[in-house]
């Protein structure tokens, strides 16, 4: 009788810990360690919340859900407008609009609609471990779309950039499926800058808002400099580690599968979940918008945090009655909005004691170095399929190789119709495959090596 009574209340303690340390652990833990985010990187992201809050505009000219502000856009630069009806269930609908005052082409995509089934097929177009690509695993269905909106707009989103003088900035962004579209997408066309005119990498970039799990981590950190997530404090769709296709085929609701996404995942060791090359995370360099605070009522004057993680990229799901509405696009806008407000205020003449030149030069120099720490790190952890380019590999280096297409540029050409380029062709280039026609995983990610290792 001792024994199982002693046994008993180690059980009880046990959980009483577990659950103790679970509902105290709230969103802005995942991020304390991280920096805080300047106005100038941060700037960006408010305006495309709103371009991709205006996909759900059926007239700009005559607003019905904008947000606080106004979308401060002019309706003159929206060059295409593609619904639901001309998708035909193959991506979420988008806008592309040319922005003149800050230099950029902007392809937006909006997020999950819930009465439309093509978004679910969408996201039910995979399983774990089934597609892989260009060194890594990625969500079937996402990547299916993005091809697709490349084959639809690829031509278009050429001409601007060679019209508006080759120095525009090209900017693809979404918001939760959008999200994950928008960074397959980007992920797809610096691999084949050549096809859109040799736009450069470091004019590439993708904004995932709210973004979807769609990548393995050793892409997720490879991509840090061109893709950039935001995520608003308890967000449940980047801390939700089940693949999306499981999720909306659950037969409970999403707060009792949290919590058990929660339970479940708590005896799944840490070492155990970075060597799955399947696990698929949020993409690219994070961006944490931080309102609450535990204890405390209300919200608090938002802050940025921002850094490229390796472990515990919001690996732990946040037991919060706040996790399904800071996934809400509204809501995001508005306090991305403050943060920016926030981070401007700090950074006033009045508190500047450096010259802001000097400032911004040397943050560049360092979200730089993040990124090659990450990649070092990644490869310190033995993270399948990781990778670190050499150190006298400069960025012209990849775009000569991306010229060295040029030669098969022509011949894709050709076999598609009307001379335009099919991408369906140019991305199976990112495809290895060996002798017997299995898929395969280089050795080093950036680079295509002869003789392939194949996958375990």
């Amino acid at each position: 009788m001792s024994v199982s009574c002693g046994v008993e209340c180690v059980l009880i303690l046990g959980f009483s810990r577990w659950m103790w340390k679970r509902c105290t652990y709230v969103g802005s833990d995942d991020s304390a360690s991280w920096s805080n985010a300047t106005p100038e990187e941060f700037e960006p992201i408010p305006r495309v919340c709103r371009l991709i809050l205006a996909v759900y505009e059926s007239d700009l000219r005559n607003p019905q859900f904008q947000p606080l502000g106004g979308y401060r856009l002019n309706p003159d630069w929206v060059v295409k407008r593609v619904t639901y009806e001309q998708t035909l269930g193959h991506a979420p609908p988008y806008i592309i609009y040319l922005d003149h005052d800050h230099r950029e082409i902007v392809l937006a995509i909006r997020g999950l609609n819930l009465i439309k089934e093509s978004d679910y097929k969408l996201l039910l177009d995979n399983r774990l471990g089934r597609q892989m690509f260009d060194g890594g695993y990625v969500h079937h269905g996402l990547l299916k779309s993005a091809i697709w909106l490349l084959n639809e707009e690829g031509e278009t989103l050429k001409r601007l950039w060679v019209e508006n003088g080759s120095d525009y900035t090209m900017v693809f962004a979404g918001h939760s499926l959008g999200s994950g579209v928008a960074a397959l997408l980007a992920v797809i066309v610096v691999n084949h800058r050549d096809r859109l005119g040799g736009v450069p990498r470091s004019k590439v970039r993708c904004y995932a808002v709210a973004p979807a799990r769609c990548m393995s981590l050793n892409l997720a950190v490879k991509y840090a400099d061109v893709i950039h997530s935001v995520i608003l404090q308890d967000d449940f769709l980047p801390r939700t580690a089940t693949p999306l296709e499981d999720i909306f085929k659950s037969v409970f609701c999403l707060p009792c599968l949290l919590f058990l996404v929660c339970l479940r995942d708590t005896f799944i060791p840490e070492g155990r979940k970075l060597r799955d090359p399947r696990r698929l995370y949020a993409p690219g360099r994070m961006y944490h918008i931080v309102e609450r605070k535990f204890c405390r009522c209300g919200r608090f004057p938002p802050e940025v945090r921002t850094a490229i993680p390796v472990e515990g990229r919001f690996e732990h799901i946040v037991l919060s009655c706040n996790a399904t509405s800071d996934h809400g696009i509204i809501w995001i806008e508005r306090e991305a909005e403050k943060a920016l407000q926030m981070l401007s205020e700090s950074t006033s003449p009045e508190t500047i004691t450096t010259p802001p030149k000097v400032q911004k030069l040397e943050r560049l120099k360092t979200i730089e170095k993040e990124h090659k720490d990450a990649l070092q790190k990644a490869l310190s952890l033995n993270i399948p399929h990781a990778a670190v380019p050499a150190e006298d590999e400069p960025l012209q280096d990849e775009a000569e190789r991306s010229q060295g297409d040029n030669e098969d540029a022509s011949k894709t050409k050709s076999q598609s119709s009307g001379g335009t380029t099919n991408w369906d062709q140019v991305v199976e280039k990112l495809f290895k495959k060996n002798e017997s026609g299995d898929l395969v995983v280089p050795r080093d990610v950036g680079d295509e090596a002869p003789a392939p290792a194949p996958s375990k």
